[in-house]
């Protein structure tokens, strides 16, 4: 197998990532004041530790609004081209929308989208 697009898409990304970090520490502004390292929230200094457990269910309900999310900007390339492939893509984008529906329903019924 030819693996040159592969290591030419891999290194055009870590040449990017590694420029954007250098450039940004180049330009970027210092500032090393005591304040800068304070947690701070709407002007009013924290109290106790910052370190609290955090509930799973914030965890879990972002996570299924991204998958979510991200399965319906899918349909927008299929709405694009629904003409051209005609009973073909209505069946695709059906079963596309049959597998949301049930891991929607699935998560419902498992009861991660209740705010306790």
């Amino acid at each position: 197998m030819n693996f040159t697009l592969l290591i030419t898409v891999l290194l055009t990304a870590l040449t990017l990532v590694v420029a954007a970090y250098v450039i940004a520490k180049l330009i970027g502004p210092r500032s090393y004041a005591k304040v800068k390292g304070e947690p701070y929230e709407s002007g009013i200094p924290t109290r106790g530790s910052s370190w609290l457990p955090v509930s799973v269910g914030f965890y879990l309900f972002a996570i299924l609004f991204l998958m979510f999310d991200v399965e319906t900007v899918f349909l927008y390339p299929w709405a694009v081209v629904v003409k051209e492939f005609g009973a073909a893509a209505l069946l695709s984008i059906g079963f596309f929308m049959v597998v949301l529906v049930l891991g929607l329903a699935y998560a419902w019924r498992k009861g991660d989208l209740e705010w306790n």
